[in-house]
C-alpha cells in the first residue's frame, strides 16, 4: 500500500453543445468519489477561453484506494452514463508534490521553478486571507492561529490555487516561455 496520497488528473475536451450536460455529470462523478473511502477530495479546472478540455482532479489517500474506487462498480456505470459528453480522455497519476508538475512525458521543471509557481499561487491568498481574517485572529495564541488559517487555506491551495498557478505557468515551467516573456504578455493582456 502507497503511503503517499495519489492525484488521478483527467483530461476531457467536451462534445460541442454539450456543456450543461458534462457538468451535471461530473458533479455526479465527484459525489460518487466523494462516498469512496481514502478520499481526499476533487477539483475542476475550466477551460480556457476558446478551449474546449476541462482538467479534473481526484486525490486519494493512497494507490490502493484510488484503485478501488477506478475499479467499481459504481464508477463504472458513471463513466458509461457520460458517454458522448466527452472525447478522448487523457490520464494522469502522480504522487507527492511532483503530481502537480510533471507533464504527460514524466518530466517536471527543476525545483526553484516548482517552489516560484507554489509561491505565485501561495502568496495572494495568504495576503487576502490575512486582510478578511487577520485582525480577528490577531489575539489568538500562535499555535491555533496557524491551525485555523492552515486548515482553511490547505484545501483552498491544493483544488484551486496551485492546479490554476500550475495552469497558467505551464509554458514557463515547461521552458517554453521566460519570465520575461510572461511579463511582456501579462502586461499586453491588461493594457488591452
Amino acid at each position: 500500500m502507497s503511503a503517499s496520497p495519489v492525484t488521478l488528473m483527467v483530461a476531457r475536451r467536451v462534445a460541442s453543445s454539450r456543456y450543461h450536460d458534462f457538468n451535471r455529470w461530473l458533479n455526479e462523478g465527484r459525489d460518487l468519489a466523494a462516498d469512496f473511502p481514502g478520499y481526499l477530495g476533487s477539483g475542476v479546472l475550466a477551460p480556457p477561453k476558446d478551449d474546449d478540455e476541462y482538467q479534473i482532479i481526484f486525490r486519494f489517500s493512497c494507490s490502493d484506494t484510488l484503485n478501488a474506487w477506478e475499479h467499481s462498480a459504481s464508477r463504472n456505470a458513471w463513466l458509461q452514463r457520460g458517454k458522448g459528453l466527452y472525447n478522448a480522455p487523457h490520464e494522469h497519476r502522480a504522487t507527492g508534490l511532483d503530481a502537480w508538475f510533471q507533464t504527460s512525458s514524466g518530466t517536471a521543471p527543476p525545483r526553484w521553478k516548482q517552489a516560484v509557481a507554489v509561491w505565485l499561487a501561495f502568496f495572494p491568498i495568504s495576503l487576502v486571507f490575512q486582510w478578511v481574517f487577520g485582525s480577528a485572529l490577531a489575539d489568538w495564541p500562535m499555535f491555533p492561529r496557524v491551525l485555523a488559517s492552515t486548515l482553511m487555506l490547505t484545501p483552498v491551495m491544493v483544488f484551486v490555487f496551485i492546479p490554476l498557478s500550475m495552469r497558467l505557468l505551464a509554458p514557463w515551467l515547461a521552458g517554453k516561455w521566460s519570465l520575461l516573456d510572461i511579463v511582456a504578455r501579462w502586461r499586453h493582456e491588461h493594457r488591452t
